[in-house]
Parts: C-alpha cells; sequence; structure tokens
C-alpha cells in the first residue's frame, strides 16, 4: 500500500545513514529542496509508528557523539524498513512511467 508522505520522507532520509531527529528534519528539507517542511510533532509521531511497525530502530549515538547531547535519539532503517522503501520506490516508479505514457 502507499506510504504517507511523512513516512516516505522520514524512511528516504534514514535510507543513507543513522540520524537524530533535527537531522532527519535537515534531511528532508535537503531531499525535497525544502519543498517538504515537517513539524517536530509529525516527526516524532511518525518515527513512534516506525517504531512500533519495526522499520526503525533506535540505535546508540555514533562513536564520538555519545557525549554531545544525551537527549539526541538517534533512528536507522531495520531489514524490513529498506524492503518497504525500495518496494515504495519500485511502486512510485512505476506510475510515473505510466504517468509519462499517458502525457
Amino acid at each position: 500500500m502507499p506510504l504517507t508522505p511523512a513516512v516516505f520522507h522520514v524512511l528516504l532520509a534514514l535510507a543513507g545513514e543513522e540520524r537524530h531527529g533535527y537531522a532527519i528534519l535537515k534531511e528532508i528539507l535537503r531531499l525535497t529542496g525544502g519543498g517538504m517542511r515537517m513539524q517536530a510533532g509529525t516527526l516524532y509521531g511518525t518515527l513512534q509508528r516506525l517504531l512500533e511497525a519495526d522499520l526503525v530502530e533506535q540505535v546508540p549515538p555514533p562513536r564520538g557523539r555519545a557525549h554531545a547531547d544525551s537527549r539526541r535519539r538517534y533512528y536507522r532503517l531495520t531489514r524490513a524498513g529498506r524492503r518497504v522503501l525500495s518496494g515504495e520506490v519500485d511502486r512510485m516508479a512505476a506510475l510515473v512511467r505510466v504517468a509519462r505514457s499517458l502525457t
């Protein structure tokens, strides 16, 4: 089934590396050229649902950053999360191919 825009963008932001919440928001802005602005409440609600679905997991801070800010929580994609993201990318690509053939 199609992912919501919030879920898709959070998974995509985590595809390259593990990140904390603010870094996820910044990556979403970068990937969309500023076109997708997510509020903190939406991000953390989405992360909670993704954690519950085992699509992302919380991980320890990267080495050297453990003491930088103990309040930061880092997240990364699980294997299932990577499969779901890949499936959604394939679904979207197929949809774009159909749309291009009709225009």
